[in-house]
């Protein structure tokens, strides 16, 4: 990638079919999916996957109304629902775009209700059950049913869906996603007894799709799985075998020879123990590589693993190439992604840094691009090298 010299980001839309299929292939087959594609399709690009995994989903998942205004203004049709709380300002350009909001107040489904009759739409939302999340959603109990029976017959209103949250589903004892699961089926009897039927129930997230529970609802919502992460290392991977979508790409710009006792990178916490060829790489954590690497990472490097040396810094670190035989300046370097028989895993680096492998990816920066590649070769690119802005201040 000659344009793209210093660092890119390697999406594999080949995997991202993959991984859509094998996660289909553990579903009951009238069970649908819902595509995760927020924080910008976990930083991999939103509508690119989007567009990737609609063959195999119903609809998407945002976590902002301006992601899904993101997706509307790409051409993406499907349903989006919004899967945080949509400030009553953005009420508007939802029900314009027939994005569906997350709801479970009385404020806010009045405030919408309303604002949909004023338009002449009839709005379709989801409800949110807290069954144990404690972070949004209704209690599952009476009082809630009692509300969601009242609010299910306010004017403009289409209650679309009800949903909760798996908050431990990834973890080796099942036992709490199951405690949630029975939570929520109780909610659900509480409301067919009050002659409220919501067509569309979801609950499975990606743990929930893999270990197969709530997956004999209406929908399932994959998320980081889309990408080729299993969330945890105690979900087991044998029932939905993922591929890594992502790789991060560079290149060595100078290697020099420095002596025993020679400190290396900020605050000096590392000191050449012998005579050593060091490489200096381009990329920092101004481009989302995790500081929390610093001497304890690696790259790879002609196909062998070159340990990070000292600190990382903001746009460039350091790796030790003394045993790399030939390596030298220009040489591509691979800090997420396979190099002959070596692997670099996105997990690899959490663990190395004591990080979250969720956060890498969603953390890799606008200031690397995109590049995506289908079938083998590139069909698309996103930068923002072009990135203006509207002038918001005099210019002397």
């Amino acid at each position: 990638m000659e344009q793209y010299r210093r660092v890119y980001a390697s999406i594999d839309l080949d995997a991202v079919k993959h991984n859509m299929e094998a996660m289909q292939k553990n579903l009951p087959k009238e069970t649908g999916m819902i595509g995760v594609v927020k924080a910008d399709g976990y930083g991999h690009g939103s509508v690119p996957i989007a567009y990737a995994i609609a063959p195999y989903v119903s609809g998407y998942a945002v976590a902002t109304a301006e992601e899904g205004l993101i997706l509307r203004r790409h051409g993406i049709t499907k349903p989006i629902l919004v899967l945080g709380v949509s400030p009553k300002k953005s009420y508007p350009e939802l029900i314009a775009q027939g994005i569906r909001p997350t709801m479970f107040t009385r404020e806010q489904m009045e405030a919408f209700s309303a604002l949909a009759c004023q338009m002449g739409e009839k709005s379709p939302i989801h409800l949110a059950v807290d069954t144990g999340m404690s972070r949004i959603g209704m209690m599952p109990d009476e009082a809630s049913a009692d509300l969601v029976k009242e609010m299910g017959e306010l004017p403009g209103i289409i209650l679309e869906g009800l949903f909760t949250h798996f908050a431990r589903a990834d973890e080796e004892d099942i036992l709490d996603a199951k405690g949630q699961m029975e939570r929520y089926l109780h909610f659900v009897r509480l409301l067919e007894e009050r002659g409220v039927n919501i067509p569309i129930k979801h609950c499975a997230n990606s743990a929930g799709i893999i270990r197969s529970i709530g997956t004999g609802l209406d929908m399932v919502r994959a998320g980081i799985s889309i990408y080729g992460m299993y969330p945890s290392d105690e979900v087991e991977k044998e029932p939905v075998s993922l591929q890594p979508v992502m790789g991060l790409k560079s290149f060595i710009t100078y290697i020099k020879t420095i002596e025993p006792g020679t400190k290396v990178s900020y605050g000096g916490t590392f000191a050449a123990p012998k005579k050593m060829r060091i490489a200096t790489i381009p990329v920092g954590y101004g481009d989302g590589y995790p500081r929390n690497l610093s001497g304890k990472g690696w790259v790879l490097i002609r196909g062998k693993k070159a340990p990070i040396l000292g600190r990382v810094c903001m746009d460039q670190f350091m790796v030790d190439v003394t045993e790399i035989e030939g390596a030298a300046e220009e040489d591509p370097v691979t800090l997420i992604g396979r190099d002959r028989d070596e692997e670099i895993l996105v997990e690899d680096l959490a663990k190395a840094g004591g990080g979250f492998h969720y956060e890498i990816v969603c953390d890799i920066g606008k200031r690397v691009p995109r590049v995506y590649f289908l079938e083998g070769r590139v069909i698309g690119t996103k930068d923002y090298f072009q990135d203006t802005y509207q002038v918001f201040f005099p210019i002397s």
